[in-house]
């Protein structure tokens, strides 16, 4: 569970999601993390389940576990 630091204030986070199938899918989970506050880019992955956070300090995890059930997915763990 660590974050990778790209570039001077920025968090880099990688969460596993279950049941992302398609670019649907992917477009579904990225556009709801997009929206928590501080977030600078998401990255969606669905064929290994990846989603990349770029965001301008580290997200509460819970905030993202809602955003992605409200996108209809589940989120696993933070890797």
């Amino acid at each position: 569970m660590s974050a990778q630091t790209d570039t001077p204030g920025s968090v880099t986070a990688v969460y596993k999601v279950s049941g992302m199938s398609c670019g649907h899918c992917e477009g579904a989970v990225s556009g709801e993390i997009s929206e928590l506050p501080g977030v600078s880019s998401v990255k969606a992955v669905a064929s290994t389940g990846e989603v990349t956070v770029v965001s301008v300090a580290p997200l509460d995890e819970e905030a993202v576990r809602a955003a992605v059930d409200e996108a209809g997915f589940e989120l696993v763990a933070k890797i």
